[in-house]
Order: structure tokens, then sequence, then C-alpha cells
């Protein structure tokens, strides 16, 4: 199988990678991030795929800086909207499905319940409107689609909470982290671990309508962010790395530009009975990813 994805620099652009690494007789991954591909310039995605003929495209590069947003929408639609439509547009006149990663984002964060496929969008700011609104420009440019919400990822390499969290417990005893928003930290490589899972049944079954549309897929289980420090630092503490102590606060607390959604809760049944794969618990990939930090000491950055 070969995949082309879009990002080279990117959390799961770098976990697919890895996969790629691993298993060299079944997988090819090519990352491509700027100037070799460009979002916003279709030509050089269609060229990107001319050179490597790929099986399926994956879109995993996106305008991500959730706060910054807010000033710079015009930046963010460019990418998160226009570019996932050039993404899929490209896609499909190679004749290649495309798989397009989406975020809870999408939801107002409303309710207690897990959010499923078909219930309303409301985005709170302007990362979350341009993700949505890519969303649609994938839909309508490739048929071929599957677009896979996940949320709150981190991995050993990049910038993300579980590399802050630790670098903070280095500096300080006590950390204060928000304690009334609710999600599911998804490690990358079980996204990647998840694509591929989609990949496959994409690839098996081309013509087949069950693999194409929109599916939630996050890790399994659910905390808050302070929970989610808090087994962080349990997992480095068991392995003689910096801890702290969380202090747990409120949204208002901490107040940012962008608001996040109190409730980023995602259903993945539809993506579990679809292609029989779930997701590990949340807390396995904080283990995971804390002992590639502390035990190895690697820094794949």
């Amino acid at each position: 199988m070969r995949i082309l994805v879009t990002g080279r620099e990117g959390q799961v652009a770098k976990a697919l990678l890895a996969r790629a690494d691993a298993q060299p007789e079944t997988l090819i991954v090519l990352a491509l991030g700027r100037p070799e591909l460009d979002l916003t310039d279709r030509t050089s995605i269609t060229r990107a795929i001319a050179g490597f003929s790929p099986d399926l495209l994956v879109n995993a590069a996106a305008y991500t800086t959730v706060d910054k947003a807010e000033s710079e929408q015009d930046a963010a639609f460019a990418v998160n909207r226009d570019g996932a439509g050039n993404a899929a547009a490209a896609a499909a006149a190679a004749g290649i499905p495309i798989i397009h990663l989406s975020t809870d984002y999408v939801f107002d964060g409303d309710g207690d319940a897990p959010h499923r496929e078909d219930d309303a969008t409301g985005p709170l700011g302007v990362y979350g409107r341009s993700k949505l609104a890519g969303e649609n420009a994938v839909r309508a440019a490739n048929p071929a689609h599957a677009i896979l919400r996940t949320s709150w990822v981190y991995a050993p390499w990049g910038n993300n909470f579980a590399k802050t969290m630790l670098r903070l417990a280095g500096e300080r005893d006590v950390v204060r982290v928000v304690a009334d928003q609710h999600g599911a930290p998804t490690y990358a490589p079980d996204i990647a671990a998840g694509i591929l899972a989609v990949a496959e049944t994409a690839l098996a079954e081309p013509r087949g309508a069950g693999w194409r549309g929109v599916f939630h897929m996050t890790a399994a289980g659910e905390t808050t962010w302070a929970g989610f420090a808090e087994a962080i630092f349990a997992a480095s503490a068991a392995r003689g790395g910096p801890t702290a102590r969380v202090e747990p606060i409120t949204t208002a607390d901490y107040p940012t530009p962008a608001r996040r959604p109190a409730n980023s809760r995602l259903d993945n049944s539809r993506f579990q009975s679809t292609f029989a794969h779930a997701l590990p618990n949340w807390r396995d990939g904080t283990e995971r990813c804390v002992v590639e930090l502390i035990s190895t000491g690697k820094r794949p950055d």
C-alpha cells in the first residue's frame, strides 16, 4: 500500500512514517510539506500525486494554532477549508480516495453525551469553523472520502500537551490545569493505526459505500485536561521522570482567545463497527508516550 500524506512535520504524519518503517514490505508512506506540497496550491498536490503514484491520499496537514486562528482567519481558512478542498480534488482527479483528518472542535461542546456523527455541529471559534468548512469541501470535491474526527492529539514528537506537562513538571512543583473540559486524549500512533484500518477497507472495497463519510475516531474512555496531566505525571514519576501536583482550575480561570468545547467526547461506535477496529484506552496511549519520552530517553523531534 502506497500512501501520500500531506504535512511532513505533523504528529500523525510522523506516526504514519514510523509505521511504514516498521513494515517496509507492505507499507510505503511519503509525507510531503511545503514547498514540495502546499495545500494552498492545487498544482503542487497534483504534481506530488503524479510523482509518487499513491493508492490513497491522507490529508493530515492543517492550520492548528487554535488561539492564533482568531486573529488569522484568512490563513486558517486558506489551509483548513481551501487546502482540504484542493487535496480532495487532486485525489479525485487521480482516481484515488482521500482520508481527511478533522476535529472535535466542529461541535459546540454542549451536553454530557458523546457526540455522534449526525449530531448538529456548532463550532465556537475560527479554527472549528475552518475545519468544518474543510469537511464540506472534501465532501464536495471527492465522493471517495473518509473524514475522521479525532481529539486531543499528542505524541512523543511535535508540540503537544503531554510534552508541555513534562516540561512544566521540570520547572515547578504545581501545575494548574483545566478540569471542566471533557474528552479523550488520543495518541498519534493509534490514530495512524486507525487510518491504516480505513485505508485497507477503502482499497479492498473501492466502490463500497460503507467506508465513506464521517467517522469519529478517538481513544477509548474519557478524562479532563487535569486528569490527563495527572496520568502523565504518574507515569513519569514511576519511571524516575519529572512530576508535579495538579491544581484543578476552571475554564474561566484560564481565559484564552478561542473558546474550547466543554464536551469533546465523541461516539466511536460507527467507526468500530465499520472498520472492525477500536483505538486503545487513553491511559494506554499515555503510558506508551511517557515511556518513549522518559524511559528510553528518545527525543524523536
